[in-house]
């Protein structure tokens, strides 16, 4: 079983589009959405629940109302400035705010303030018509997105070992965070979907610094390349001179826009596109380098 995450170092690239194509044309494949903080690969795949999970995002503070003399102390410590006065003057709590570091709740003089873990974050297995698909929804401004894709790609295995998989694909969040990093630790290969912008090369060349340094092959795929031939000439000669194969040329398509909102992707909306048919050849020469790779 080889597993292969895919990566881009901004948003909007056309990552979890690439990976929808490349999920059409896998077979005995599990799939992962690792881009927990904005998880869009449902959209397409549009799964069936099976399981659902909670996930702790880190502790948070309660004050009992009734317990607390008002004496203003955990309002003038917290140094996250998470605790303001409410309408009736007592102390509360901004959800948002407090990194539940619990030092309220230590120098409370009435013991008025308790910390509490806070499942705010969910995981799921579902099936889909591609397999079957381990993803998340994380709450807004929650943490442990770095934990939370670790957990989904460590069930992504099990299910991939208990049914013979061939493949694991994970598509994973934009950056280089801390959810990005807990994709790459540990996957065979690293596909990276890049855009010939400015921007575009940017980020990317802070992704492959990251990559890099955890020793992962590398493969590019430059999605829309044809938008701006100068820009993907610039590209192209700075993947070359890191050695990183350019597995594939996407040009611009507005069927790729039809397809989404079909909720398909772009093999199954449009098959003999050009830019399915780049997609099709380069999938085939992914196959055959996950070959070589342990």
């Amino acid at each position: 079983m080889k597993e292969i995450t895919i990566l881009s170092g901004k948003g909007g690239a056309g990552k979890t589009t690439v990976t929808a194509a490349l999920a059409s044309l896998a077979t005995n494949a599990v799939f992962c959405d690792n881009d927990v903080d904005a998880a869009d690969l449902h959209l397409i795949f549009k799964p069936e629940i099976l399981e659902t999970h909670k996930f702790s995002s880190g502790s948070i503070a309660t004050i009992n109302q009734d317990a607390c003399t008002n004496c203003g102390l955990c309002e003038t410590s917290c140094r996250f400035d998470a605790i303001h006065s409410n309408s009736d003057g007592y102390p509360e709590v901004n959800p948002f705010q407090c990194e539940g570091c619990r030092l309220c709740e230590r120098i409370c003089p009435a013991e008025a303030i308790t910390t509490h873990e806070n499942f705010n974050n969910h995981w799921f297995v579902s099936e889909t018509r591609f397999g079957a698909l381990v993803h998340a929804k994380m709450g807004p401004g929650e943490e442990n997105s770095g934990k939370l894709v670790s957990r989904i790609r460590e069930k992504a295995r099990e299910i991939a070992i208990k049914t013979k998989a061939d493949i694991i694909i994970n598509d994973g969040p934009p950056g280089i965070g801390c959810s990005a990093i807990s994709s790459i630790t540990g996957t065979n290969l690293v596909l990276l979907v890049i855009e010939p912008t400015i921007s575009g090369l940017h980020d990317a060349k802070r992704l492959i610094e990251l990559v890099h340094s955890f020793k992962i092959p590398m493969l590019a795929l430059i999605n829309k390349y044809d938008i701006n031939t100068d820009s993907t000439a610039e590209v192209e000669e700075y993947l070359k001179q890191n050695e990183i194969e350019i597995i594939g040329r996407v040009p611009f398509d507005t069927k790729m826009v039809d397809s989404m909102v079909h909720e398909q992707s772009i093999v199954e909306f449009s098959p003999r596109s050009k830019a399915s048919e780049e997609l099709k050849q380069s999938w085939n020469l992914i196959a055959r380098s996950l070959e070589y790779y342990q």
